[in-house]
């Protein structure tokens, strides 16, 4: 689990949201680059977002974050890497169709185009019509 502090700034219909705490010492770290704390801080810092939270918990209320790793990284994966795998697939099939077409670039890059249009949407809707939980959103681990 990726950890961070974070202050609570509003509650709504039974929602929390927190903002990150900001650490003075991870400004001058050398380490900053590979650093998860920063990485989710970082993320924290800019604006407040929805959390999770069994606790009972009110404005002002200084909190523990986390993030599960094994989930970022699946959501990455989905995210990032089917959508150009799909865009290469299309590129590819629309090729080996289309070897000596007089406009076989342009149908190759629109396939490519439309592979990768319909691998978001797809991803859109199977999240939403199956209920996966691909969404990588924060917990409160506890209130300090």
């Amino acid at each position: 689990m990726i950890e961070e502090l974070a202050v609570v700034v509003k509650i709504a219909n039974h929602q929390v949201w927190v903002a990150s705490e900001s650490n003075s010492a991870c400004g001058g770290c050398q380490q900053k680059a590979s650093c998860a704390t920063n990485a989710l801080g970082s993320v924290l810092k800019k604006k407040s977002v929805p959390v999770d939270s069994n606790l009972p918990l009110k404005i002002g209320d200084t909190v523990v974050v986390a993030i599960d790793e094994n989930l970022l990284l699946r959501t990455s994966l989905l995210l990032y890497l089917m959508p150009l795998i799909a865009l290469f697939i299309g590129a590819g099939i629309a090729d080996s169709l289309l070897e000596n077409s007089a406009h076989a670039d342009l149908w190759i890059a629109g396939s490519a185009a439309l592979s990768f249009a319909l691998s978001l949407w797809l991803i859109n809707t199977m999240q939403k019509g199956l209920s996966l939980n691909y969404y990588a959103r924060p917990i409160v681990v506890k209130k300090l």
